[in-house]
């Protein structure tokens, strides 16, 4: 959830003036020892840790905006701050980038517009 238009950053860039949408999941790492008994149907296992990923959704960029982000999009990893409910505060984790796709339309007409692409921010570390 994020709670203002300057609740998400990456590398030091407000990411507000390029998202229109921003997706936090909280993804649960479970351990090899994980799974349903098969008589009793019990589940039990070690809970690893919840990796936080968050997926947002770039507006239509222009080459400017898009040359200044794949600096940040191609880098190993980012450094992220976010607001998290459960700490209830803003917080900052690395994570690394999944792949991005940038879609160019009408070519034939005056030159390439671009469309708006989504990119991943998955967490090196459980959240603590």
């Amino acid at each position: 959830m994020l709670i203002d238009i300057n609740s998400l950053v990456i590398n030091s860039v407000n990411m507000g003036n390029y998202i229109t949408e921003a997706r936090i999941s909280y993804n649960k790492v479970w351990g090899d020892d994980t799974g349903r008994n098969t008589l009793s149907g019990n589940f039990t296992g070690t809970l690893k840790g919840i990796f936080p990923k968050i997926t947002v959704q770039f507006a239509p960029l222009n080459q400017t905006d898009i040359e200044a982000l794949v600096q940040i999009l191609d880098s190993a990893t980012q450094s992220v701050t976010y607001y998290d409910p459960y700490k209830k505060q803003s917080v900052s984790m690395t994570t690394y980038s999944s792949d991005y796709e940038l879609l160019y339309k009408n070519l034939m007409d005056n030159g390439a517009n671009a469309e708006g692409f989504s990119c991943s921010f998955i967490a090196t570390k459980k959240r603590s």
